[in-house]
């Protein structure tokens, strides 16, 4: 029998799934409902004799990759994964982050059901990981829309697409902060720091005043190369599927110039003029 709150979540969940729910082909007569543990600890990629522990509550101390692979298993849902960590005294926020690539497809489809707006998701390093057809419009004065850091510091646009430049440096370096705090073993982020760093002044200037902070909701001015100065506003959402990740939505004031100009961009991608 389990000891403790995260054994007992963790024998309730493997219970509730049958071996075909989770792609496993049953054989043999089982005693009791559910998965047997042998088969969460092939799926999780562990021994039987950690997960056994683990659900027993005789290890103590789990990594967040080995819940993260477990939550997996048992199919957890993003409040249950959770929950799991919290069970086990991690934060939620030490999973492994998702990798770049992975955006699921229903979020693809909701950034295409806004054509009139640009939409695109970030992850915490600022990586531009997908986006409309208006957003990749909206950011084609950049030889590579890959990364807002790399993009506001390295790309000459940088310094014309936003019009208070320095306040855009700004955000970019105290969100780059933020996400190594998240995570402050993410190869990635410091490579990317040190990247941005060696090339400009501005960024090592900006990294050593150590500023943290998140997206704000304040409106920007854009000067776009094909369209002209566009003032927008915008949303932010934490995507709750993969951690770390937001789904960014601008909108202009409606019967704005702003807003002008967002269609007439948007008529420009639709005619491929712009590339």
């Amino acid at each position: 029998m389990p000891t403790t709150a995260l054994g007992a979540f963790l024998t309730a969940r493997r219970a509730r799934l049958a071996p075909g729910d989770v792609g496993l082909v049953s054989t043999g007569a089982r005693r009791v409902a559910g998965l047997r543990r042998e088969e969460v600890a092939v799926l999780a990629g562990v021994s039987v004799d950690y997960y056994t522990r683990l659900e027993q509550g005789r290890e103590r101390h789990p990594s967040a990759s080995v819940l993260a692979a477990v939550a997996r298993a048992l199919d957890l849902g993003p409040d249950a994964h959770d929950h799991l960590f919290r069970l086990a005294g991690l934060a939620p926020g030490d999973a492994p982050t998702p990798a770049r690539s992975r955006v699921e497809q229903s979020l693809r489809d909701l950034l295409d059901a806004w054509p009139d707006t640009p939409a695109f998701v970030l992850d915490r390093r600022l990586d531009l990981l997908a986006g409309n057809a208006l957003a990749d419009a909206f950011y084609a004065d950049f030889a590579e829309a890959d990364n807002l850091v790399r993009m506001t510091f390295l790309d000459p646009a940088g310094a014309t697409f936003f019009a208070d430049w320095r306040r855009a440096t700004e955000a970019c370096v105290a969100n780059l902060r933020l996400a190594l705090g998240h995570d402050p073993h993410d190869r990635q982020a410091r490579d990317l720091v040190e990247e941005v760093g060696s090339a400009s002044a501005e960024f090592r200037r900006l990294w050593g005043r150590h500023d943290v902070q998140g997206k704000t909701h304040e409106a920007k001015t854009f000067r776009h190369g094909a369209v002209g100065e566009l003032t927008l506003s915008y949303h932010a959402f934490d995507v709750r599927e993969a951690p770390g990740q937001q789904l960014i939505v601008y909108r202009a004031q409606p019967d704005s110039r702003s807003a002008e100009a967002l269609r007439l961009l948007g008529t420009l991608a639709a005619s491929s003029w712009l590339r």
